[in-house]
């Protein structure tokens, strides 16, 4: 899934719907998936979010709001999106974005579920540690 597929080709139209927060993908097959910009953050392939392998993915929490800030072209084979919360290391291959489109449904479904398995949400980030509670240094 994650290496370039020779028979995806390249999306003949990549448009960014910043109010309705999609991303809306062409390709010449005639296929147009457009995704939010939340499920493409959560099912990210950076490595922070996917792992290092078999069952170390982290959930993706609180990415309801979230937007790209910025695409940029890696090569011909993929984009590297900035997302608003900070995230920027996930490269997504042309053949990702054409399994993420055409399994969004089932992906999206997945997700939800391990969401409320974890007792987690898409609203709060239980990723990010809480601010230390105290600002006294210690003198009195």
């Amino acid at each position: 899934m994650a290496g370039l597929n020779a028979h995806t080709l390249a999306p003949s139209e990549i448009k960014l719907h910043q109010k309705s927060r999609q991303l809306e993908v062409s390709f010449p097959d005639g296929k147009t998936f457009t995704m939010s910009l939340e499920f493409l953050r959560v099912y990210s392939p950076s490595a922070e979010v996917r792992g290092h392998g078999p069952g170390q993915e982290v959930l993706q929490t609180g990415k309801r709001d979230v937007d790209i800030t910025k695409i940029e072209p890696v090569g011909n084979y993929a984009i590297l999106p900035s997302f608003s919360d900070g995230h920027d290391t996930g490269i997504y291959s042309w053949d990702l974005l054409y399994h993420l489109g055409t399994n969004q449904e089932e992906l999206w479904q997945d997700y939800l579920a391990k969401l409320e398995a974890a007792g987690a949400s898409r609203d709060i980030d239980s990723t990010t540690p809480p601010p230390k509670a105290g600002g006294s240094c210690g003198h009195h």
